[in-house]
């Protein structure tokens, strides 16, 4: 099934709608939101991409995400993977946006995050596992897991940012 993107430059302004597939294959940048999720406690969900997923099976990740659709603002595909990926409806704070290099194609990413009550039921489609881990610990848990690499690249623009 075709998914379409709105391909965009490196300033992140659009220059029109493609499929998905077709900006990876020719490494055309497009967006794609993402979220980290906190529980009122602080902690933070970490999870397992399941070993069938497209793109980097059994790898860790501590944020949910995926492709902004045409005509969708950042803030709204980030809600919207929320529900998808975990039946969770939830507000979402912008936190930054930079141009990913990204492993696979260059993206602009959105990262916002949430906070959400901790007993959730992912979708096995998403999630193979999950847990919640202190904050403090995220750092060091990226670098000892098989993460996502992606995922590497936000974690340390995340540390940079002035205290939330």
């Amino acid at each position: 099934m075709s998914e379409l993107v709105e391909r965009v430059d490196e300033q992140d302004r659009v220059l029109g709608v493609v499929d998905r597939a077709e900006a990876i294959r020719r490494k055309w940048p497009h967006r794609v939101a993402t979220v980290l999720c906190r529980d009122p406690r602080g902690r933070v969900l970490v999870h397992r991409r399941p070993e069938n997923a497209a793109r980097f099976p059994g790898q860790y990740h501590w944020l949910l995400g995926g492709a902004v659709g045409v005509g969708e603002s950042y803030a709204a595909a980030a809600g919207r993977e929320l529900e998808e990926e975990l039946g969770v409806r939830a507000p979402v704070r912008f936190l930054l946006t930079f141009l990913c290099d990204g492993v696979i194609s260059p993206y602009w990413l959105g990262l916002y995050e949430t906070v959400i009550d901790p007993d959730v039921t992912p979708d096995p489609a998403e999630v193979a596992w999950h847990a919640w881990i202190p904050e403090s610990g995220l750092g060091e848990a990226l670098e000892r897991w098989c993460a996502v690499p992606d995922g590497l690249e936000v974690y340390r623009r995340y540390s940079a940012l002035p205290a939330r």
